[in-house]
């Protein structure tokens, strides 16, 4: 993993990145908790929270623990508080809030994690008309994503796209055989589905607008969490935006951490998306408008029934946010 010394020898001159010492973070009271929970799934372009270990030391936490589970579990971690902070897919999230689970955005990360990866017959998502998509699970990430695509480009999820449920490995290999049209990768997939030359990409969510205009993952705590530790809220999520930074400003430190972690296997893999994952959109962008977004894409689809404003005053909190731009000026 990144170590402290590594982390102020080869990056805390960059302007903001690190901002205060270690340790002495703001100025503000020590954290109310030492204990920290985070989701470890298998996607890795949520690294952000992977390689700071050493910097949620410096923050406080002496005790931090990745909790291993699917991408589709990490929604119903947060919300039944056996995850206290994670970054989290911004569609799920969407539905998550609709449904009144007891989380609270605190803030986007990074953009454009996604690809949608088709056949000769897919070359729009329009295309999908009439054919065939693989998921790992209905109402999981892939199927909702792609849920918010279709409703965007006018087709009916319900009636015009025929998804089949199967393991990402397996979704994967259906592609190649021509089995199915199309399949929705998160990282490492789409550098798989590259390196073996299956098939093309339809959308890549980091450069295809509208996609790449929005967030894809966003900082997310359990509700009781931040309203008990605010303080230890805030140290958390300055350290997982301050992992965004160096995955933007040094990727291959952060490919090589992600690995040494136990996270991933392949450092290629894994520096491909250190390099191709937008992540130093977090100062720039604006995480209320990716919860829009997605609610009415998902509103569109039949998916949610709550109004994007409802969502948005209810199930998010932009004042840690807000602090730290301030403190961690680029």
């Amino acid at each position: 993993m990144i170590t402290r010394r590594d982390l102020l020898r080869g990056v805390a001159g960059t302007a903001g990145l690190l901002g205060r010492p270690p340790g002495h973070a703001s100025g503000e009271p020590p954290s109310e908790t030492t204990r920290l929970r985070l989701a470890q799934m298998p996607s890795i372009c949520v690294a952000p929270q992977y390689i700071v270990r050493e910097l949620l030391k410096a923050e406080g936490f002496s005790d931090v623990k990745y909790v291993k589970m699917t991408v589709a579990a990490v929604s119903r971690a947060l919300a039944s508080g056996d995850v206290d902070v994670s970054l989290l897919f911004a569609a799920p999230l969407v539905i998550e809030l609709d449904a009144g689970a007891p989380i609270k955005v605190l803030g986007g990360v990074h953009v454009g994690c996604f690809e949608l990866f088709g056949t000769d017959q897919v070359r729009t998502i329009r295309d999908l008309k009439g054919k065939t998509v693989a998921i790992t699970e209905l109402g999981a990430s892939q199927h909702v994503f792609l849920a918010s695509m279709v409703a965007h480009v006018g087709l009916d999820l319900r009636k015009d796209v025929n998804f089949v449920e199967h393991p990402a490995a397996e979704g994967k290999r259906l592609l190649a055989e021509g089995k199915v049209d199309a399949y929705l990768g998160f990282p490492p997939d789409p550098q798989e589905l590259r390196a073996l030359k299956v098939g093309h990409v339809v959308v890549n969510s980091a450069v295809d607008r509208p996609w790449s205009q929005y967030f894809c993952c966003l900082a997310t705590g359990h509700r009781e969490f931040v309203k008990k530790h605010p303080i230890a809220t805030k140290r958390a999520l300055r350290a997982i935006l301050k992992g965004a930074d160096l995955c933007a400003l040094e990727p291959d430190r952060a490919a090589r951490a992600l690995v040494d972690g136990g996270f991933t296997p392949r450092y290629d893999y894994a520096l491909e998306t250190m390099k191709n994952v937008p992540y130093n959109k977090w100062r720039v962008y604006d995480p209320e408008d990716s919860v829009r977004f997605y609610a009415l894409r998902l509103r569109e689809a039949g998916m949610i029934k709550s109004a994007p404003q409802r969502l948005i005053a209810e199930g998010t909190d932009w004042r840690f946010l807000n602090e730290l731009k301030k403190e961690l000026k680029g």
